[in-house]
């Protein structure tokens, strides 16, 4: 976790869900990693409230400033996640293309395992070549990233 100065946790279908912040900005998202509040911030508080309509279904577009730290490379792919809306997939070697490494879905793999923000940032709508589920670093694993594909509709395969 990062040098926060505002923390929330709570409990979500997927297990416990801990959201951190700098200044009004999300900077962290875990799941299943329960830890304590401290700080106060408004975001912090729409982020729960956003985080729970979305758990719910009634919610599919977040409205949340995050920052999304990591290398030159890493930031490309999250930009390219961004792009995903509620319902929509991209597998691995497509963002790789889209950031101009076609080569580097192994890399885009590992930089999707590394984003700070995930379900904000929707790193489950990233999928193995012909639907695969391949991973999921967030909470249980394949079983969270199964349940938040569920949530969204989308189809993939084992």
């Amino acid at each position: 976790m990062n040098m926060a100065d505002a923390s929330i946790s709570f409990d979500s279908p997927i297990g416990a869900i801990t959201v951190e912040s700098t200044g009004e900005k999300i900077t962290g998202l875990w799941i299943g990693q329960p830890s304590p509040d401290f700080g106060s911030s408004k975001v912090l508080r729409e982020a729960k409230k956003q985080l729970t309509a979305y758990f719910a279904g009634k919610l599919t577009k977040f409205d949340l400033p995050y920052v999304a730290t990591g290398t030159e490379f890493q930031k490309a792919v999250y930009k390219q996640i961004a792009k995903l809306k509620f319902g929509e997939v991209a597998t691995y070697g497509e963002i790789a293309a889209a950031v101009g490494r076609p080569l580097a879905a192994r890399a885009v793999g590992a930089a999707v395992g590394s984003n700070p923000v995930g379900i904000i940032l929707g790193c489950h709508r990233v999928l193995g070549s012909n639907g695969k589920i391949t991973g999921y670093s967030g909470g249980d694993g394949l079983p969270t990233k199964r349940w938040l594909l569920k949530l969204e509709g989308i189809e993939s395969k084992e």
